[in-house]
């Protein structure tokens, strides 16, 4: 069975073809092929499938095998791959867990139409919000040295996000009025990965809310450099959500027995 290797900004993913709908959809499967000492190693994996009156289905899996949420990065990543193939043009339609998005592909960069965030909740110490994933957000003077996999694993697992299935969590820094810098713990990796699409996202319209910065923003991470820009539609909705970046496809191979 042939895979392909993607990256978008660091967080990366291992992507198959499966227009046939072949592959042997297994957890155990999956997260072994996602295992960084025993596979491949992976954030993620996705399958590319049909689906009727879009350009192609996007379904993604986190790393330990369990079907994910929304993935921003996994998205731009999955637009490239079918225009990698072919399946597309320089613009496209698809559908994925949290309905349908459309993207353009401007040589470097994946303009990832995002879907629309209809209320934020806002807290004394963090913002919390769905951008086709959960996503808790809190700010920081000082992101670069935080234990983000520990403190993030705590309000991962936490009493008040028990019964929303977890939550991913996000730690940022305002650099200045144009730009953030983000780090990440996402639910599913069980880690801090080097980059969330839709995080980055989450993060971007809570600045807009609490620090009054206008799109698009300017984001940082481990990985790389993103740009959100949004329409602002109510006291603390959203629309026109773009997440905009690279994605690079890293290497191809085969997967044996």
């Amino acid at each position: 069975m042939k895979f392909y290797k993607y990256q978008g900004t660091g967080n990366d993913f291992v992507v198959i073809d499966d227009r046939s709908e072949t592959f042997p959809i297994s957890q155990g499967f999956i997260a072994h092929l996602c295992h960084r000492r025993f596979g491949i190693g992976a954030d993620g994996l996705m399958l590319l499938q049909n689906a009727e009156g879009y350009d192609f289905r996007m379904v993604y899996f986190n790393a330990d095998g369990t079907e994910g949420s929304m993935c921003g990065n996994g998205g731009r990543c999955l637009v490239r791959f079918a225009h990698d193939l072919g399946v597309i043009g320089d613009s496209t339609k698809f559908i994925a867990t949290d309905g349908e998005h459309t993207a353009s592909v401007c040589e470097e960069e994946i303009f990832l139409k995002m879907g629309d965030v209809q209320s934020v909740e806002q807290h004394t110490d963090y913002d919390f919000m769905n951008t086709g994933s959960p996503h808790y957000v809190t700010y920081t003077t000082d992101v670069k040295d935080l234990d983000v996999t520990e403190i993030g694993a705590a309000i991962r697992y936490s009493e008040t996000f028990a019964t929303k299935g977890g939550t991913n969590v996000n730690f940022v820094e305002v650099v200045d009025n144009e730009t953030l810098w983000v780090r990440t713990y996402e639910r599913g990796v069980e880690d801090e990965t080097y980059s969330c699409g839709t995080g980055v996202t989450a993060c971007a319209l809570s600045a807009y809310l609490r620090h009054g910065m206008n799109d698009p923003i300017n984001i940082r991470t481990l990985g790389g450099n993103l740009r959100i820009s949004f329409t602002p539609n109510g006291k603390d909705s959203f629309k026109n959500i773009f997440l905009i970046g690279p994605a690079k496809r890293v290497f191809e191979g085969e997967i044996l027995g």
